[in-house]
């Protein structure tokens, strides 16, 4: 598994090259998103992979990045190829790319 700066990111999502993977719980959506990402919370993946095109490359994030790294490595013990996460999870993304979004 990859993972990606939230500059490495900006571009792969600017060009529609990646699916960006929510992981954090609804509550934590309130506070900050990333628009046009997927959300599904880490403890409903296992029962949600249909929901993903295994062909698709495909970014998790969450809040710092330990969420996203696990599951990263989750979609790949089911079949998923190209899968990265975002080291340091939004708050990273909030801090280098774009401060509009909150950092809780």
């Amino acid at each position: 598994m990859r993972n990606l700066t939230a500059e490495e990111l900006k571009p792969l999502l600017d060009q529609g090259q990646v699916r960006l993977l929510d992981v954090r719980q609804a509550e934590e959506l309130e506070i900050a998103q990333i628009e046009g990402a997927l959300h599904i919370p880490l403890n409903e993946l296992p029962g949600r992979l249909g929901e993903l095109d295994p062909a698709q490359p495909i970014v998790a994030l969450c809040h710092h990045g330990v969420r996203s790294e696990m599951a990263g490595r989750l979609l790949e013990r089911n079949g998923f190829t190209h899968v990265a996460h975002l080291s340091g999870g939004i708050d990273a993304w909030s801090e280098a790319i774009d401060p509009t979004i909150p950092r809780y």
